[in-house]
C-alpha cells in the first residue's frame, strides 16, 4: 500500500476508534485524526515486525484493518492517560 492508502485508512481506523471508545478527548477531532493515522502506521509497524504478519497490499485486508484500529485505539487510551483533563470536586 501507498503512503496516502495509510493515511486514509488511519483516518478511519480513527473514527472506528472514536466510536469504540466515545467520550471527550483533549484534542476534539483533529487529534483523534491524527492519532488515527500514527495509529494505523504503528499498528502494521507492530504487525510486520514483531506478530510475523507482513502487511498487505490489498487496501481490503481485514488484519491489516484490525492492526490499524488497534494502534489507533492504543494511541488513544495513552492520549487520553496523559493529557486528559483531570475532574475538579
Amino acid at each position: 500500500m501507498s503512503i496516502i492508502s495509510w493515511i486514509i485508512l488511519g483516518l478511519l481506523a480513527g473514527a472506528v476508534a472514536k466510536i469504540l471508545l466515545p467520550g471527550r478527548d483533549p484534542g476534539g477531532l483533529i487529534g483523534t485524526t491524527l492519532i488515527g493515522i500514527a495509529g494505523a502506521f504503528i499498528g502494521g509497524w507492530i504487525s510486520a515486525r514483531w506478530l510475523d504478519r507482513p502487511i498487505a497490499t490489498d487496501f481490503y485486508d481485514g488484519a491489516t484493518w484490525a492492526a490499524a484500529i488497534g494502534g489507533a485505539l492504543v494511541l488513544l487510551v495513552i492520549y487520553r492517560i496523559l493529557f486528559g483533563h483531570s475532574r475538579s470536586r
